[in-house]
This record gives structure tokens, sequence and C-alpha cells, in this order.
């Protein structure tokens, strides 16, 4: 129903959906089993043309500006059912921007192309153990030695984590506070740098998820990204897109909910007939689907303004949050409506319940959004 898509958004949605239907549906359970997905798939999604969407074309990207060509496939690599899939094969669009962006033109022409192409996965590395909404007071130190910066510290819960082949990293480069911090690009051979082991989640069960270590770690000077202690703003610039995928995540994971609850209230049978001829069930399926059109339309909105050259920072921020609300919500409706087989593994239901919840903490938590909805509103 939405006007928001032209011809060229719908042929990549299509293309997005054959992808996925391909490559992804028939395997995704046993992904998701194992805790990972092979590394080919990045592979595959970048011959798809799916990983330089709104990366220059000089780098190998399609182009700069057009927010509803994201939207569009985004939609469809969600509907993979696999949040962790999409968060991990999605890492170069947090990771990347600020390489494409303010990094030494060498460095960018050696990095960028290869991770769209999906030959190399790139991640971002800015949670420390000791904090996460809170930045502007990260510890891991790098102090200038000649040519160098030798690095020492921690990160945690970075998703492609285990196998990224380049890391953007933030680090205090100065003093105390936001002002101190710079971006440095890590690979993942330099020496110092080590992982830790896989790290076990609630949810996002296919997404490799991994702490971070520097000892000592040697990174040439010119990976510097962007000035020295400039980092902050280059962190926070890249809030608003992360933030408006994080919410087409949350109203799509909750349309899938939907359309599963749907179909099943259609076939389940008590006390002689389908369960959706009880009021009460219509009703609840009704709440949901209001629920997740509203959801979706107004972040729809927030991307056209986007589009429109805006910097909706409070809008997407409650777009964040309410999609978010929507999606913890009826994913647990859904799972209500399913019954005990609503609480099996073998039930997408039950998958989406779980993967939900990191929605409400990643990119900003509930919390964090409502600060920053507050500041906007001069409060």
């Amino acid at each position: 129903m939405s006007d928001y898509f032209n011809d060229i958004h719908e042929q990549a949605r299509l293309s997005a959906r054959k992808f996925v239907a391909t490559h992804v549906l028939p395997h995704i359970d046993d992904w998701e089993e194992a805790g990972e997905f092979p590394r080919d798939i990045y592979k595959k999604a970048g011959d798809a043309g799916l990983l330089g969407i709104g990366f220059p074309e000089a780098l190998g990207g399609t182009g700069e500006g057009d927010v509803f060509l994201k939207v569009a496939v985004s939609e469809e690599l969600m509907r993979s059912t696999s949040g962790g899939l999409v968060a991990s094969l999605g890492s170069l669009d947090i990771g990347l921007p600020p390489v494409a962006k303010w990094a030494k033109p060498e460095v960018r022409e050696q990095i960028v192309p290869p991770v769209l192409r999906g030959e190399k996965i790139a991640a971002l590395a800015v949670t420390e153990p000791g904090g996460g909404s809170d930045v502007a007071n990260l510890k891991t130190r790098a102090v200038r030695d000649g040519d160098h910066y030798i690095v020492n510290g921690s990160k945690t819960f970075i998703t492609s984590g285990m196998r990224a082949d380049h890391y953007t990293v933030a680090v205090r480069t100065g003093g105390e506070g936001h002002g101190g911090i710079s971006l440095l690009l890590i690979d993942r051979d330099m020496p110092g740098f080590s992982t830790g082991k896989k790290l076990r989640k609630m949810g996002w069960w296919a997404s490799d998820t991994a702490e971070l270590f520097f000892e000592d770690c040697r990174v040439p000077a010119d990976r510097l990204i962007g000035a020295e202690n400039a980092g902050f703003i280059a962190i926070m610039s890249n809030f608003l897109a992360e933030r408006l995928m994080l919410s087409i995540m949350a109203y799509t994971t909750a349309d899938i909910a939907l359309e599963a609850s749907l179909a099943y209230a259609k076939q389940r049978q008590a006390f002689g007939r389908s369960i959706d001829r009880f009021q009460v069930t219509r009703h609840k399926l009704v709440d949901m689907a209001t629920q997740v059109d509203i959801a979706r339309e107004y972040t729809y909105r927030c991307a056209a303004l986007m589009q429109a050259g805006k910097n909706p920072v409070k809008q997407v921020a409650m777009a964040k949050n309410f999609a978010v609300e929507v999606c913890e919500k009826v994913t647990r409706e859904a799972v209500q409506i399913h019954g005990g087989m609503g609480y099996m593994r073998e039930s997408v239901v039950e998958r989406l319940y779980r993967d939900a919840k990191i929605l409400s903490i990643g990119g900003g938590t509930d919390e964090i959004m409502k600060e920053l909805i507050a500041k906007q509103m001069h409060l």
C-alpha cells in the first residue's frame, strides 16, 4: 500500500527475496542451532548486490542517498526469520561507513570494495565490558608511537567479532569524555589483537558475537579514521541509520509473527472450530495488525525525512522505541496464540520472541532513546 517505493526498489526487493529463498531459508534452522552461518553467504550476498547499498559507486556500491532501497532490501532479508543472520550479514553497515567517509583514500580503496563484494567482513567495535550506551567514557587506549598507535583494552558484544577481517575500533587518544575519542581501523592479523570465545546469547543465535582484546596492538597511524579525537562525531553520525535499521528489524519481526499467527489461527481447532472464530483471538490479531502497520508507516516517514536530507534524530528515536515495543508485544501474543507449539524450538514464533529482546538494547537502549528525545524536546 505504501507509495514510498519505486520500480527500482521493487526490483531490489525481488532480488533480495530470491536470495533469501534460494540461499537462506532451506538452511536457516540448522544455522540457528549451529550458532553460525557459512562465510560464503557473504560472497553470495555480495554477488546479488545486497551489501553495497548506500555506499559510493566509486567504491563498488549502489550510490548514496536512496534510503528506501535499503529499507526494501532490509525488509526482505528479515524474511529469513533470523535477526542474527541479518545482524551479522549487515555488520558492514555500522563498521564500514566511517571508513568509506573519513579513512585516507588509499585505505578506503583497499578496504571497502572487497567488503562490499562479500570477500571480507567488517565490524564495528565500540562497546566495552564496563559500559555500553555510555560511549563517551570508553577506556580502550591508543597511544601514538612514531608511525603507529599502540592499543590496549577490550571490547565486547561485537557483531561479526569472531570472523571479521577489519574492525572500526573506538579508542581513547585524548583526555576524558567524548572529546578524546578516535576511530582506528584494525585488521585481525595485526600483532597484539585477539578474540575471545564466541558469546552465547538469548537470541540472534546465528549471529557471530565476540569479545576482542588489544594487548600492545600495533596499528599503523594511517589507519586513523578522520581526525584524531574526532571519533565521537563519526560514531554518532552512524547511529541514525543504525536505529532506522533496528526499527525495520522490529516491525518486520512483528509482521512475520503476525502472519504466522494468522495462518495458525485458521487451522488450529479448539472446541469444534478454528481458533480464529473466537472473538478474543480475532481482536488480538486486529490489535497486532494495527500496531505493526503504525510502526511500519512511521518508520517509513522517518526514512522519507532522511531521504530529504533532514536529520530526524527525535523521530528516529521515537520510531525505534515504538517499533521495538510493538515487536515485543506482537511476538509475545504470537507465542500465546500458538499455545504449547509457540514454546517449541521448531516454531518460528519462538525464535522471533527471543530475537525481539535485543532490539530494545542495541543501537541505544529504550532509556537512552527517551533521554535523546527529551533533549530534542528541550526538556
